[in-house]
């Protein structure tokens, strides 16, 4: 019998190390208090906390780069690998570049900056821990702190009717989901008797026979996906996110673009790769193959069709959103490690590109009253260095060579491809995996439509005023980083690919 002495002593030694290993995470939660008990103080009333919360973040993310050792924390709450890690950072980069939009379009105001900072960092650190939990109880309570900071900022635009409307709207559909999530967990807790993600994939190939259904089994899986088919906002659960998107602030709906997106596919991949790497059932890994492939073609064609008829250019970024989920389901769809390398340089490219056009549009509300189709005509003439940015994130997400939205789609696509070859077992999967690849690359020349759109009004149609865009040098220089960041993704395959080829090494425990 060990002594109690011991065993604190021990306890201790683990909890110093794991607090160490956790330094990120810990920085946002004194960013958050920070933030609050701000306003008890005179000296700070009048500063404006984005401005401090930007270093704060930029540390977090240099030290989470510097740490890549694999480790589980506190007693196997979360696991930190290279997986978790690289999307860590990632979160924070993008946590990082979003309160950077938020202060070149002059939101929040002074007297507000301590709450937008605060929720921002809450839900990054929400998103942070669900990319790294390795408990069903941990990915639960993750969810939750990424959600219900989410749903105070998508309605902060005080005295916007479309923003209380679409807050409300979010924390309907998230109510929703979030009872569906924790009632397949629940089943999922009873039927396999562990709620340790390292546990699942054991017990449930022992508990699963290959031939046979297994109701409570099928039913949490099914409504653990509903939950996460909503943070993923692919068809059929996309509903909250157009007008969501259309109230929100453009850092706002950046970070529900991208962040949000990282954090959710990065727990499907877990969860998907814990019920398949050990000892893998078959019928298993087909049924959630078959399953991601159609919702992520459902994704990509309801998302393209519905983007034609958009001119708010917040409600186009919406359903072109909804379009690129389903290309990186399709990669989830493939559920193999070089299929996840390619959907984190997916995640990679797609973050310069959407937050880079969120600035365009911010800077088009902010100098035209709205952002739409109509106000950005002329845009190259009136101010050319936004122009030229805009036109290089949309062949972006359009997917022209050499940029990064090419990389990206090529990459999954060739994954897929490569996937549907190796499945000469599962014939009829096979081919459903080659129908996908046409059906994708279909949407992506009917995506051209409304982008080549959208590029004809910035480059070519007469501007609606004659009067140039005033914006000051630094907003300039942001969007410019950002387009040369969406070429430098495009054309630095190799090095990236190295990075990311490490974070996946150990993905199938």
């Amino acid at each position: 019998m060990i002594p109690i002495e011991t065993e604190v002593v021990r306890l201790q030694n683990s909890l110093a190390h794991d607090l160490l290993r956790f330094v990120p995470e810990l920085l946002l939660v004194l960013g958050i208090a920070g933030s609050l008990f701000a306003k008890f103080f005179p000296v700070f009333a009048r500063v404006q906390m984005v401005r401090l919360a930007i270093p704060l973040v930029l540390a977090a993310f240099g030290i989470t780069l510097s740490d890549w050792m694999t480790t589980d924390l506190f007693r196997g709450l979360l696991r930190f690998d290279g997986f978790a890690n690289l999307l860590r950072a990632f979160l924070l980069l993008t946590a990082m570049l979003a309160l950077v939009l938020a202060r070149i379009a002059g939101r929040p105001d002074v007297d507000d900056s301590s709450d937008f900072v605060a929720l921002v960092l809450g839900a990054t650190l929400g998103m942070m821990l669900m990319v790294s939990a390795n408990h069903l109880l941990m990915v639960f309570l993750a969810i939750e702190m990424a959600s219900l900071p989410s749903y105070v900022l998508a309605g902060f635009r005080k005295g916007h009717a479309r923003a209380s409307e679409a807050a409300l709207k979010y924390v309907v559909y998230g109510a929703a989901a979030s009872g569906s999530l924790l009632y397949g967990i629940s089943l999922l807790v009873g039927r396999l008797g562990t709620a340790s993600l390292s546990d699942l994939a054991t017990n449930a190939s022992i508990a699963i026979i290959a031939e046979t259904f297994d109701l409570p089994f099928a039913a949490a899986l099914f409504l653990i996906l509903v939950g996460l088919g909503y943070k993923l906002a692919v068809v059929p659960f996309q509903f909250w996110l157009p007008d969501v998107f259309e109230g929100a602030s453009a850092a706002v709906a950046a970070i529900l673009a991208v962040a949000s997106k990282a954090a959710a596919f990065g727990l499907v991949v877990r969860l998907t790769f814990c019920f398949t790497a050990v000892q893998p059932n078959p019928p298993l890994r087909e049924g959630f193959a078959a399953v991601f492939a159609t919702l992520a073609l459902l994704s990509m064609t309801f998302g393209n069709l519905a983007a034609y008829g958009q001119s708010n250019l917040h409600r186009l970024l919406a359903y072109s959103t909804i379009a690129h989920a389903g290309v990186m389901l399709l990669a989830v769809a493939c559920l193999q490690p070089y299929a996840v390398t390619a959907l984190l340089y997916y995640l990679l490219g797609y973050l310069p590109m959407t937050i880079g056009f969120f600035t365009i549009a911010a800077i088009l509300r902010d100098q035209t009253g709205e952002a739409t189709l109509e106000s950005s005509r002329g845009l190259l003439r009136r101010s050319p260095a936004l122009g030229i940015a805009a036109i290089v994130f949309l062949f972006g997400l359009l997917g022209l060579p050499p940029l990064a939205g090419f990389a990206g789609k090529f990459q999954v696509f060739a994954s897929l491809f490569h996937t549907a070859d190796e499945a000469i077992r599962t014939p009829w999967l096979a081919t459903f995996l080659r129908v996908a690849f046409v059906i994708g690359i279909l949407n992506t020349v009917v995506a051209a439509g409304y982008y080549l759109k959208l590029i004809k009004a910035i480059a070519l149609d007469e501007p609606v005023s004659d009067r140039p865009i005033a914006v000051g040098f630094a907003a300039n220089a942001f969007a410019i980083v950002l387009a040369a960041a969406v070429l430098a993704v495009g054309l630095a395959w190799d090095p990236l690919l190295a990075l990311i080829n490490v974070s996946t090494v150990n993905l199938e425990r």
